[in-house]
């Protein structure tokens, strides 16, 4: 069995979890900072840096503690390394370093979009992935569509040039006077539209 602690900060939610074998969750802990940003309608980068700092320590913690796990129980600890934003991910990463120091362990940067990509096997472990494959990311700051020959091995097929499908959900909610974060409040207003209008 293996056990890693995974800390993720590269933008506007600090999280920490603690997977088993690469596929189960034993504990998925997240501080977000939606009501933070809701005023300034997204991310205000050197707030979401703040606000990492604030949580990161009780977010672990409370990870580890639900998970039921000791520090000589892991293995490896696992950093979001980017992309992302500069201030976010160096808490991350300045944390799993302090933690990989002082424990011992061997510390792993993992991609921002690796993630995203390896987190769809991580929900349905029963189908294991196939090579090659074709992966659409479309995530808040990122919308790409990646061909995987195999592990590690990516071909970037293309991507939004400018904004990504979360930001421009982000802008429309602003310019319909709908609430911070725009994705949910679209579905929420498409869902008490009119269907036949």
């Amino acid at each position: 069995m293996t056990l890693i602690l995974g800390i993720e900060t590269s933008c506007d939610e600090t999280a920490a979890a603690l997977v088993e074998d690469g596929q189960r969750i034993l504990a998925n802990v997240i501080a977000s900072q939606t009501e933070l940003h809701a005023q300034y309608g997204g991310v205000f980068p050197e707030l979401a840096s703040r606000a990492h700092v604030e949580a990161i320590s009780l977010v672990i913690e409370q990870a580890m503690h639900q998970a039921g796990v000791r520090w000589p129980d892991l293995d490896a600890i696992a950093v979001t390394v980017g992309p992302g934003l500069p201030g976010s991910l160096l808490v991350g990463v300045n944390a799993a370093k302090g933690l990989a120091l002082g424990t011992g362990l061997p510390l792993v940067g993992v991609n921002h979009l690796e993630g995203h990509l390896y987190s769809l096997w991580m929900v349905a472990p029963e189908r294991p992935i196939r090579f090659p494959a074709v992966a659409l990311i479309v995530s808040g700051g990122h919308t790409e569509l990646v061909l995987m020959h195999g592990h590690g091995d990516y071909l970037h097929l293309g991507g939004t040039l400018d904004d990504a499908a979360g930001e421009a959900f982000d802008k429309v909610g602003r310019l319909l006077g709908l609430p911070y974060p725009g994705g949910p409040a679209i579905q929420a207003a498409a869902a008490s539209g009119n269907a036949n209008a």
